[in-house]
C-alpha cells in the first residue's frame, strides 16, 4: 500500500498526516466509522470519523496518566467506573491495582469492544479475564444518572466533544457524575490539547466549578495527540486530592507493585504544576463558572 496516507483535521489550518503500511479494518458502525491501519511509527493506529483514538506505540501514556493518577491519589479505591474506553487500554491499567474490588465500564458502541478484543489484544486481552471487569453497553451520561451504583474514581474517557460524544462535555453529565461518586471521590476527564482545544478545557472547568470543590487540570505529553500537552481535566469534593504529597505517592505506588512505563510518583506531583497558558485556561473556567 506504498503512497497511502491518512488524514486527521480535527484542528482547523492543521493537517497530520499517517503513512499507511496496510489497512487493518475499515467498517461504518450504528454510531462512528471505524478504521484501524499500521503506520512504521505508531504501530496500529485507531481513528474514528476521522480522528486519532489510540495508537499501540504511545497508548500507555495516555491510559497510565487517566488511570494511575486518579486511583493512586484517591489512595483506597474499590469502585471504579469507565465511561466510553472502548479500546480497553484505561481498564487494563485500572485492573492492575489489586484493591480496586470492581471496574464497571459503560460504552455506547459493543462494536468498538469487539473490534478491540479482537485487534488490540497485545495491551487489553487480561482485561477480558478478569472477574472484576464488569461491561455495560449504555449510554454514558444516562448510566450516570439513573444508576444506584456509587464509585470511587470515574474515568472518562471519550472521544471529543462533537458526536456521540458530545453529550461527555455537558454540565448535565458531570452532574450525573456527581451523583454517583462517593463522598471524596474524583472524576477525570480527557480535554483535548489546550494550544489547539482552549474552549474545550476552559468549558470543563466552568462546568466542574459549578458542581465540585475542586476544578482543575493536570497534563500528559502524547506523541499521538498533536499540539502538545494533552490536558486531563480533574474535579472532586476533596480539595487535598491533588495534593498529595510526594512520599505519600511513592509508598502507594510501592505498595501497588505495578510496571509502568510512564507514571511515577514525581510524575504524577509534576504533572498539576501546569505551563502558564493552561493554568491561565483552568482560571478562566473557574471565574466563569
Amino acid at each position: 500500500m506504498s503512497g497511502l496516507f491518512f488524514n486527521e483535521t480535527l484542528y482547523p489550518g492543521v493537517e497530520v498526516k499517517y503513512a499507511c503500511d496496510d489497512i487493518l479494518f475499515q467498517d461504518r458502525s450504528e454510531h462512528q466509522d471505524l478504521v484501524l491501519f499500521t503506520n512504521p511509527v505508531f504501530g496500529k493506529v485507531l481513528m474514528l470519523d476521522g480522528i486519532t483514538q489510540v495508537t499501540t506505540a504511545d497508548e500507555f501514556i495516555y491510559h497510565e496518566m487517566m488511570a494511575h493518577v486518579p486511583i493512586l491519589a484517591h489512595g483506597a479505591a474499590r469502585e471504579v467506573l469507565i465511561v466510553g474506553g472502548g479500546d480497553c487500554g484505561m481498564a487494563e491499567e485500572a485492573l492492575k491495582h489489586k484493591g480496586v474490588e470492581r471496574l464497571t465500564q459503560v460504552e455506547i458502541d459493543d462494536a468498538v469492544v469487539d473490534f478491540s478484543k479482537a485487534h488490540f489484544a497485545d495491551f487489553n486481552a487480561s482485561v477480558f479475564a478478569d472477574d472484576r471487569f464488569d461491561l455495560v453497553i449504555a449510554d454514558g451520561a444516562r448510566y450516570v444518572a439513573e444508576t444506584d451504583r456509587r464509585f470511587d474514581v470515574v474515568m472518562v474517557d471519550s472521544t471529543d466533544p462533537m458526536g456521540p460524544g458530545a453529550v461527555l462535555f455537558t454540565q448535565e453529565f458531570y452532574r450525573g457524575v456527581h451523583h454517583c461518586l462517593k463522598p471524596g471521590g474524583v472524576l477525570v476527564t480527557q480535554n483535548g490539547v489546550p494550544f489547539l482545544q482552549k474552549s474545550e478545557l476552559v468549558t470543563s472547568i466552568r462546568h466542574f466549578s459549578q458542581i465540585y470543590k475542586d476544578a482543575s487540570a493536570y497534563v500528559a505529553a502524547i506523541p499521538t495527540y498533536f499540539g502538545g500537552h494533552m490536558a486531563l481535566g480533574w474535579a472532586s469534593d476533596d480539595t487535598l486530592l491533588r495534593r498529595v504529597p510526594l512520599e505519600v505517592l511513592e509508598q502507594r505506588f510501592e505498595e501497588a507493585a505495578i510496571d509502568t512505563r510512564y507514571y511515577l510518583p514525581d510524575v504524577h506531583a509534576a504533572a498539576f504544576a501546569l505551563p502558564r497558558f493552561i493554568r491561565d485556561a483552568v482560571e478562566e473556567g473557574r471565574k466563569a463558572g
